[in-house]
């Protein structure tokens, strides 16, 4: 199977919340895990952010950024390009998506094309409209 994880799954990796373990689970059962480039920077803002929130102490939150610093690499990464983010666009006013949400539903389409309709396919999000805009653009890719 092919996964594709945006940020919100991303996180669960590395901290402790609800849910973690069926991303994990998901991730453990992938032969390639796929994201944009994009959520680096959105990842060590979750990380960040849960940190000054008191949500992660400052070692859990040390441990949290070195171990998805350690696993970036192995991450299939969309990279992001004028067209991707001219997509992203589009698809942000068709499905009424927040800016980095529709890059990760860009990225995603990329992927999908990529792989010229495979069904082994599984998009992770946490976000109920990400993942409704992700099911219809896999119908139309697929």
């Amino acid at each position: 199977m092919t996964l594709y994880l945006d940020t919100s799954s991303i996180v669960k990796l590395y901290v402790d919340e609800p849910a973690r373990e069926d991303v994990r689970r998901l991730v453990s059962d992938a032969s390639v895990v796929v994201t944009s480039q994009v959520a680096y920077p959105e990842t060590r803002s979750a990380l960040a952010r849960r940190r000054r929130d008191g949500g992660l102490s400052t070692a859990a939150h040390q441990n949290a950024k070195s171990d998805f610093e350690a696993e970036w690499s192995l991450f299939a990464k969309v990279e992001t390009s004028a067209a991707l983010c001219s997509e992203a666009g589009d698809l942000a006013e068709r499905y009424e998506l927040r800016g980095f949400d529709a890059v990760h539903l860009a990225s995603f389409a990329v992927m999908l094309r990529a792989l010229h309709g495979t069904d082994d396919v599984e998009f992770s999000s946490f976000d109920d409209r990400l993942n409704r805009a992700a099911r219809r653009l896999a119908r139309t890719i697929g």
